[in-house]
């Protein structure tokens, strides 16, 4: 799973990569400070599974709290996307051909609106923001299937070769697959047998759908604590309500994270409230972290950057946690409950015993729920949190 970090130059994008994954990656108040795409690991919360059933676990990868298990997902970070990026200006072919592998896209918005539209000191406005980024990413996905599509519509239509499957063979590459090209035929009401009497509209339009089919995104409104942040975040609500909003401060995250691994406070990515160690601080970072406590955490709850990761696989991308178990709950080096893998809604029992590895796919009897020690079948869905063993031959 990878998450796609966009936006226009300067609105917070860097800042908010490095808070997420404390990855050492250069910010700046100057646009395009980053030219090559960021790679880092952040985390997203699951309620502990370890605590119900009165163990504790020893995670491979990610951390457990005793409360929560923070489980891995890659990010990247890109150029800022200016207009016109999808002709190439400031680069950007080159930054939104990073973004094919992205699963979803993350949106950072300057709700402040403290930055122009070219990522420069100034006036800027948030929504022109999200506006100007959407018709650039849909140029730029339309763009991609007009390079083939006189060539492969006509071979779909004078082969009759199945639409969808043609589609996202051509397209894998942008992680399209059969099912999300059938459910937009569906919804346009466009004729998948005869493509070439598409209009130029209809190819826009179905283009269009496709995107946000296979790139859902989600805007954070970063720099909330700066004046006239909340209320341009109220606009952006009102003006995009079918997009998912989170408010955010980039900057204080990584400033509590930054403390917290100093031993100045302690401070969990996502809680609401700060510990200071006293005696460990001086007046000036006390007051600091006081002013993000009460600025911050205090009106929303916390700096919303881990939100933002939890509301991306878990809300938009629909992924469930399981966690693989044997009836010890312990691998074989004797380590609890040392995986939790991230999968698709509607994973079943045999997809997962196939996830693990194939052999345990092949040979997939029976699979055991580790919480009524019940045996389910290869087609039972799996739920969010289910703890699995799987009995091979």
């Amino acid at each position: 799973m990878l998450l796609g970090l966009i936006g226009k130059p300067s609105c917070g994008k860097s800042t908010f990569f490095k808070a997420a994954t404390l990855s050492d990656v250069l910010i700046a108040s100057y646009p395009f400070a980053t030219i090559e795409p960021n790679h880092g690991i952040g985390y997203v919360r699951v309620q502990a599974l370890c605590k119900e059933l009165k163990t504790k676990c020893n995670p491979r990868t990610g951390f457990c709290t005793g409360e929560t298990r923070f489980v891995p997902v890659e990010l990247m970070d890109v150029a800022g996307l200016v207009e016109g990026a999808s002709e190439g200006k400031g680069l950007g072919n080159k930054f939104l051909d990073s973004l094919r592998q992205a699963d979803m896209f993350i949106q950072i918005v300057d709700a402040s609106g403290t930055t122009d539209k070219e990522g420069r000191e100034g006036t800027g406005d948030p929504i022109q923001d999200v506006k100007m980024l959407e018709n650039e990413l849909n140029k730029w996905y339309r763009a991609i299937f007009e390079k083939v599509w006189d060539k492969m519509s006509r071979t779909i239509q004078t082969t009759k070769q199945d639409f969808a499957k043609e589609v996202a063979k051509q397209f894998s590459g942008l992680r399209v697959k059969e099912d999300d090209v059938k459910s937009v035929l569906i919804k346009l009401k466009l004729n998948p047998e005869k493509p070439t009497l598409w209009s130029e509209q209809d190819l826009s339009i179905f283009t269009e759908t496709l995107r946000h089919s296979t790139k859902p995104m989600l805007i954070a409104a970063n720099k909330i604590d700066k004046p006239g942040a909340k209320e341009n975040l109220e606009k952006l609500k009102q003006e995009f309500p079918n997009i998912q909003i989170i408010p955010c401060s980039s900057d204080a995250e990584l400033s509590l994270r930054q403390a917290a691994n100093a031993g100045l406070i302690e401070y969990i990515q996502g809680d609401s409230t700060i510990k200071i160690s006293e005696g460990k601080i001086n007046k000036k970072q006390k007051e600091a972290l006081e002013s993000i406590q009460k600025n911050v955490l205090d009106i929303y709850g916390s700096t919303g950057v881990q939100n933002v990761l939890d509301k991306s696989v878990f809300d938009l991308l629909k992924y469930i946690a399981i966690f693989p178990a044997g009836s010890k709950l312990a691998d074989s080096k004797g380590n609890i409950l040392p995986d939790c893998f991230l999968l698709p809604s509607g994973t079943t029992a045999l997809n997962f015993a196939y996830h693990l590895h194939t052999d345990i796919g092949d040979k997939f009897i029976k699979a055991i729920d580790v919480r009524t020690k019940q045996p389910v079948g290869k087609d039972h869905p799996l739920k969010h949190r289910d703890g699995i063993e799987i009995m091979t031959n």
